[in-house]
């Protein structure tokens, strides 16, 4: 080799994700053992795609992990936190889903693997040559279960880990002649569960699970998956069955409460419908926007509160909360809600208002705290509205022949 200099071009520090703890995602996929860097059931953390490789995992020998793990960092970007964790075809994704799973609760390992890092988790289920799903409500019966028991594992991480999330389910076994018994999914109460239809491929009996995630990953808390404004997905075709998503029944499928593709006349690519997860319409939290800001809160409130945990608390002579430290309870609640929310602008706040934060904290000095050891603190954070709905009221100025 003759003498010279050589210069590598760096890639990807450019236009690069800044890693934010609010989008950490994890995917749990169907999988094949990959000699002894691919063990299904442990968990691995990704940053891109290219990290599949040094696992030794490609689009041939595990096509259905590959294709999600794609396609999120297609949406997400490099540099997204991205945890996955490959299971058998034997294993459903109710099983998948069951924290309670005698053999492997797969789901529940990835997340305490995590130590509750992850705010939201996917299913991608790929079943063995010759499966024939039983289509109940017009899908694959195992997503009704499926549904059930990721409700179950969401809340789960919420109330014992401290740690929010909510789950993506795909909506396998989908025809379009099934629309009419389609379950409508806002008779449900599974405000931590969202069911997606549709994928990237033609006549899929999956959905794009990956693609989802990786939008939802690039997406601040507050902001609807479906915002034209940030363009169109990042894939060049879609479909909801055989179907293009400009052909197909979207608006039947979009109000049984389920995630979806659309397009728009006048503009190119394909976008969400919504971001409903599997509750009623007047849920407070039916929206994933909704679901990432208020859990966003509740992981705030509570670090903040875990300092007081045990601490000596004043109290008046009446065996009351002594006003000052109420007062600085409700300081350091808010303070850290503005600090890590607010000023991000993830809460509605009303920018004409200096006083408003987007965030009111209330503690009633009227506690014994002394006899109950309990504390009780009330505390909100405004969402925003979103605009989904635009009616424009069009017609001709009429000219006064006399001006």
């Amino acid at each position: 080799m003759l003498p010279r200099v050589k210069i590598n071009f760096a890639n990807g520090a450019l236009g690069s994700v800044v890693p934010s703890a609010d989008c950490v995602a994890g995917l749990l996929a169907t999988a094949v053992a990959v000699s002894d860097t691919f063990v299904l059931g442990n968990a691995y953390m990704l940053h891109k795609l290219d990290d599949l490789a040094s696992l030794g995992v490609n689009a041939t020998n595990n096509p259905c992990l590959y294709k999600h793990v794609q396609e999120f960092y297609d949406e997400a970007g490099e540099g997204a936190e991205l945890w996955i964790m490959g299971a058998p075809n034997t294993a459903k994704p109710s099983d998948i889903a069951d924290k309670d799973n005698a053999l492997i609760p797969y789901a529940k390992n990835l997340i305490q693997i995590a130590n509750g890092r992850l705010r939201f988790l996917g299913i991608a289920y790929q079943p063995a040559n010759g499966y024939e799903a039983t289509i109940t409500d017009g899908l694959d019966a195992d997503v009704w279960t499926a549904a059930l028991k990721a409700q179950a594992l969401a809340e789960w991480a919420t109330t014992q880990l401290y740690a929010p999330l909510f789950v993506i389910l795909a909506g396998r076994g989908f025809a379009h002649a099934n629309i009419t018994n389609l379950k409508d999914l806002t008779t449900l109460n599974y405000n931590r569960v969202g069911i997606l239809i549709g994928d990237t491929a033609s006549e899929s009996e999956g959905a794009a699970v990956g693609q989802v995630m990786g939008r939802i990953a690039a997406c601040p808390v507050q902001r609807h998956i479906g915002r034209v404004k940030d363009g169109a997905l990042k894939i060049l075709h879609a479909y909801i069955g055989d179907k293009d998503p400009s052909v197909a029944n979207v608006e039947a499928i979009h109000d049984k409460g389920y995630i979806s593709f659309r397009t728009f006349t006048g503009k190119s690519g394909y976008f969400f419908t919504d971001d409903c997860l599997a509750t009623a319409v007047a849920d407070d939290y039916r929206s994933i926007a909704r679901r990432r800001t208020i859990d966003k809160a509740y992981r705030i409130i509570y670090l903040t509160m875990l300092e007081n945990v045990n601490d000596e608390i004043p109290i008046t002579d009446d065996g009351y909360l002594v006003p000052s430290m109420v007062k600085s309870w409700e300081s350091e609640i808010i303070s850290a809600i503005v600090n890590q929310m607010t000023s991000e602008g993830e809460l509605g706040s009303d920018p004409n208002d200096a006083d408003d934060s987007g965030v009111k904290v209330y503690i009633n000095p009227e506690q014994r705290v002394a006899s109950t050891s309990k504390i009780n603190v009330v505390a909100q954070v405004k969402p925003y509205g979103y605009a989904k709905f635009i009616d424009v009221e069009l017609g001709f100025v009429t000219i006064n022949s006399e001006d």
